[in-house]
């Protein structure tokens, strides 16, 4: 008997989720290593409940008939180990790690987010419901890492004081460049690729937003009498494109997009949260404004396409 092309879509995001949670497993396993203190136990705490979320997203593919894909767990498990070495290789090891983990929770949250309202669609309540139990376990493991951000800031410089933070300021301030440039990228394909009109707007929007972010840093970097990093901008801009491309070939292009750039957003998030603190304790008023208001559109832009997820699997 054929399978339906729902339940096949079902069983497809159920696989993708737990790719994600393999590379979740890669993170959780080495984070610990690289930092103490209450946020090494956040990390070793988070590796016991994801363990058991990919039990659970196991249990329910096999109740689907169906296995979790290996060249896509394999891929997951480079994934996490790609990021915990960039994290060890930056200066700041902690303040990165936190910020990438955090966003990464939030990537998970969208997954699945898309995976309960398309289990819901298929009238399959016990993956729906596991899918919702999961996300709220995602979402508190990013509140226990936002709570750490003080701690990873601390971690992360070389000692107290505000001439400690001042040295490192505008490395912070050129980190946030690179990471608005990889936004733009992504934002301007994701409105031409975004297949869902309520969608695009958000990223037309934030688009926007995010030109003035970048001139605001622009703006205290030469205020500081520095300027942005030319290779990091290229980098992440190149990055930025890639994964607008690499969304575009997708057959689900509006919510892995929707889902990716969820998780972006709170990478900047996590940045900018980073960027405050180093500036509050180096004593420089006019930074700490800015990463606040660049704080608050970024949250906006999340919550906005947040709202949007089922048009994004309408678009699909």
């Amino acid at each position: 008997m054929a399978v339906r092309s729902d339940e096949k879509q079902l069983v497809k995001y159920l696989t993708d989720v737990h790719s994600i949670e393999e590379q979740a497993l890669t993170q959780m396993r080495r984070a610990p290593k690289l930092v103490e203190g209450e946020l090494a136990a956040a990390f070793r705490r988070h590796l016991e409940e994801t363990e058991s979320q990919e039990r659970r997203v196991r249990e329910r593919l096999e109740a689907h008939g169906a296995s979790p894909a290996k060249l896509k767990d394999a891929a997951g498990q480079a994934g996490g180990l790609g990021m915990v070495l960039f994290a060890r290789s930056q200066p700041d090891t902690p303040g990165k790690l936190t910020a990438h983990a955090f966003s990464y929770e939030h990537m998970e949250v969208a997954a699945y987010e898309l995976l309960n309202r398309v289990a819901t669609r298929n009238g399959d309540e016990e993956t729906a419901a596991m899918a919702a139990e999961v996300a709220d376990e995602e979402r508190a493991m990013a509140a226990r890492l936002a709570g750490c951000f003080d701690l990873a800031v601390e971690a992360s410089l070389d000692g107290p004081g505000a001439e400690v933070a001042e040295q490192h300021l505008n490395a912070y301030l050129a980190d946030a460049h690179a990471i608005e440039a990889q936004s733009q990228a992504l934002l301007k394909k994701g409105a031409a690729i975004a297949g869902a009109e309520e969608l695009a707007k958000v990223f037309e929007e934030h688009l926007s937003e995010t030109v003035g972010q970048s001139r605001r840093l622009e703006q205290r970097l030469e205020a500081r009498g520095s300027s942005p990093s030319t290779v990091k901008d290229a980098v992440l801009r190149l990055g930025g494109l890639n994964w607008g491309a690499f969304m575009a070939i997708q057959p689900d292009t509006p919510p892995k997009l929707a889902g990716f750039a969820y998780a972006v957003e709170h990478l900047e998030i996590g940045s900018y949260e980073l960027l405050r603190r180093v500036a509050e304790r180096a004593g420089d008023g006019e930074t700490v404004a800015a990463a606040s208001l660049t704080l608050e559109q970024e949250r906006g832009a999340a919550e906005a396409i947040a709202r949007h997820w089922d048009a994004a699997l309408d678009a699909a």
